[in-house]
Formats: structure tokens, sequence, C-alpha cells
């Protein structure tokens, strides 16, 4: 985030974060959402913060941006049947408020939880050949939405887990510049290479703060025992 700020005032730029997977995390002691224009979170029912249905919200410390922001989810009204601009309908609806508030006070037990997992997960995988675990940048504070591995040969262990009853994901198994929607952009397969590597070997392990140790471990062990 340091660069990107540095970057952001050079060239006059607006910077928005997306923090939807990221609820506490922090970079060298400031959270997320707390250095661009905007901090965008997701309050989808499978983030860290989740709502009963769909929901999010934006956060920001300028107060122009944030009352230009409450008129665009309110089809640009100022007070009632007054409206100065065009805009939408953004409201969450009160019962997801309801809701996140609720689960709002169990956040920070629910992150601690989550990052005692991945610690665990790490201890038992990071001298497995084949598998390369997460590492923590200095100064960073991760909050493991997921916990992905790269594996030399995912799809295999991925077909080996689910056999033993490891439900796994894949976040994600397409890049960006290979979507169809983006072909008129005119990139190929091979021109991004890292990003086709990650794809092609990344796999997201089970996580949740709800994860027992005796889980992971079992996890773990099918891992070990697949010859990758």
């Amino acid at each position: 985030m340091d660069e990107i700020m540095v970057l952001a005032q050079e060239y006059d730029l607006m910077v928005v974060e997306d923090c939807c997977q990221a609820h506490l995390a922090r970079w060298n002691h400031k959270r997320v959402g707390n250095f661009g224009a905007f901090g965008a979170f997701s309050f989808y029912p499978g983030k860290n913060l989740g709502a009963f249905g769909e929901a999010g919200a934006l956060i920001t410390n300028d107060k122009e941006w944030y009352e230009t922001a409450k008129m665009i989810r309110q089809h640009g009204e100022t007070e009632r049947y007054n409206h100065k601009m065009v805009g939408h309908n953004y409201r969450m609806a009160a019962m997801q408020g309801a809701v996140l508030a609720t689960k709002l006070k169990y956040l920070e037990e629910w992150t601690r939880k989550r990052q005692k997992n991945a610690r665990f997960y790490t201890e038992l995988l990071e001298n497995v050949e084949g598998i390369h675990t997460p590492t923590e940048l200095e100064g960073t504070d991760c909050v493991y939405h997921l916990y992905v591995i790269r594996a030399r040969d995912r799809d295999g262990l991925q077909r080996y887990l689910q056999k033993n009853g490891v439900a796994t994901g894949l976040h994600y198994p397409i890049p960006l510049h290979l979507q169809e929607a983006y072909t008129h952009l005119g990139y190929r397969k091979g021109d991004f290479p890292v990003a086709e590597k990650a794809a092609r070997s990344i796999l997201s392990l089970p996580m949740y703060p709800e994860l027992t140790e005796k889980q992971i471990r079992y996890v773990c062990d099918k891992i070990k025992a697949f010859k990758n």
C-alpha cells in the first residue's frame, strides 16, 4: 500500500481499496480501507463478516465523498423527493443490517480463530514436497478469508481430497486476461505466465473459524498421503 499511495499521489490518482475479503486486516498496524479515498467491503454470506443475503458497504474519511455516496445509493436524493443527481438504489435491507450488527461483535474472535487455523495448516504443510503454503509479508496482519496452497498436481490432489471427504475450492481457475469478457484487449495464453501458473496450481483448503485441529490434521494427513 505504501508504494501504491506514492504512485497515486505522483499521478493524482484516486485509490479505491478492494477490502471485500479483508475485514480487520492490517498493513503496518493500519487497518485496510483507511489508505485510499474509499474502502469497499462485501458482506456476502461467505465473507469473514457475512449477512444473510447480498450486502456491502463503503467507508471513507472524506466528508464530501461520503455525502456523494449517500446520494448515489438513494436515487440521488439530498432529502425526500429532492434529487440532486442521477443515482441508484443501493440501499441495504434493514434485516441485513441487524444481522451484521449482531455478528460484528464476534468478528475479532472469528478472525483470531482463522489466523490460528492458518498457522496450524502452515505448520503441518510447510515441508511437504510439491506443496507451497501462504507467506505473510512483514508488517501484515492477514485474516485468511481463504487458505490457499499451491500444489504441483493440483487437479489430482483435489480429486483425491474429494474422494476422502474434503471439499476444496478454486479461487480462481481462469486468469483475467483469458476471460471471454476481456478478449477485446488482445491478450493470449502465455502473455502472463505467472498468473497462468498460479491459476493451474492454487487450491483453497477448508477455512472457517469453527475448524478443529483434528479436522485440519485430517486434511493435511490426506495431502501428505497423496503422491503429489
